[in-house]
């Protein structure tokens, strides 16, 4: 078939799916590039911002935390709603563990008077009204806490020790298919928070598996593993943990980053101790021995007495994020420019070189 025959054909069944299915069914990629940046959803930690590529969660996506217990993953989801509520964005919480503390979710800053939260009776349910949510098209961000807790009605009606197999994850499996499709087109981030369990009889390798079957790992754009890796301590007592989640899936941006930071008991993500450890990293804040400076100017000796001083300076600690986001976010914007900018280069070089056979070719 000649080209000019197969533009014909293609422009026939163009034309055939845009009557059957609507205008914009099907459309040039590069129609869209207006489109095609990934909008995120910050997170409330910005090493962990850094970390994702795209400067949080991306919106219009399926998300999975998951980790070991008390490590730290309800409070990033809990972080990712202050933060959109922040920007006058609409949340929901499905609350299927019925353990959300409304003390603590305030203190990280929520605003609990204008939080949805439903508390389901089995998984069915809970799912159902993630998706009738997630389909108003309203709500910005809804959190499932947890998979592990979305429990089939077929195992609530049952008896306690019958056996139900592989119900949770056929269940799972329907919602996500169903979910899809609408998460992507009403732009809702929707974080699935996970736990783990352990596969019997592994002598080699990692033992550890998520709950709810193999189809939330395939679904998700983003998933986050969040391990508790120290205990912090001041003047003997426990005050914090300190945490790190690894990014081991990422569509949007390169995966198998990690970022570190603390959480602090009944505060949740400490801000400053997250800028302060960024900072340093980079230069910005000068570390000699335990003493941390600026410019020559010593702010604290010790890394709680820093963080103590960025916390009772907070025009100073909003110049010092400004700065080290302007570090990492310009200098990732500055790279893809080069990046561009060589391969322009590449395909005038190439363009110019087939020019040339062409000529050469035509002279014979």
């Amino acid at each position: 078939m000649a080209k000019e025959d197969k533009l014909k054909a293609l422009d026939a069944a163009i034309s055939q799916i845009e009557k059957q299915y609507g205008k914009g069914s099907i459309m040039k990629l590069g129609e869209n590039a207006a489109n095609m940046n990934v909008e995120a959803v910050p997170t409330g930690s910005l090493s962990l911002d850094i970390a994702l590529g795209v400067g949080g969660l991306p919106k219009g996506r399926i998300i999975e935390v998951y980790g070991p217990e008390s490590s730290g993953k309800t409070t990033v989801a809990l972080h990712c709603v202050a933060e959109v509520q922040k920007r006058g964005g609409i949340a929901g919480f499905i609350d299927a563990e019925h353990a959300l503390d409304p003390a603590y979710a305030k203190n990280i800053g929520v605003d609990i008077d204008n939080l949805y939260i439903s508390q389901p009776d089995n998984g069915e349910q809970a799912l159902e009204i993630t998706e009738t949510m997630v389909r108003s098209g309203a709500v910005d961000i809804v959190i499932v806490d947890s998979v592990a807790a979305l429990v089939p009605k077929a195992e609530i009606d049952g008896d306690m020790g019958d056996s139900h197999v592989g119900l949770q994850a056929r269940l799972m499996s329907q919602a996500l298919r169903k979910l899809t499709g609408v998460i992507s087109r009403s732009k809702c981030t929707v974080i699935f928070i996970n736990q783990l369990r352990e596969k019997v009889g592994i002598m080699f390798g990692n033992p550890e598996t998520t709950t709810g079957g193999r189809a939330l790992k395939f679904y998700s754009s983003v998933r986050l593993d969040v391990r508790r890796v120290e205990t912090l301590k001041q003047a003997g007592e426990v005050i914090g943990n300190h945490t790190r989640v690894k990014i081991v899936k990422n569509k949007v941006a390169p995966p198998f980053k990690e970022a570190e930071f603390d959480i602090m008991f009944g505060q949740g993500i400490s801000k400053e101790g997250d800028i302060l450890d960024l900072a340093a990293n980079i230069d910005i804040i000068t570390k000699s021995g335990a003493w941390y400076s600026y410019e020559g100017e010593k702010i604290g000796q010790g890394r709680e007495n820093a963080k103590t001083y960025l916390r009772e300076n907070p025009e100073f600690r909003d110049m010092i994020e400004a700065k080290v986001r302007e570090h990492y976010f310009n200098n990732d914007e500055e790279e893809s420019d080069e990046l561009e900018q060589a391969d322009n280069k590449e395909k005038k070089d190439s363009n110019k070189k087939t020019a040339e056979d062409t000529t050469v070719k035509d002279n014979k």
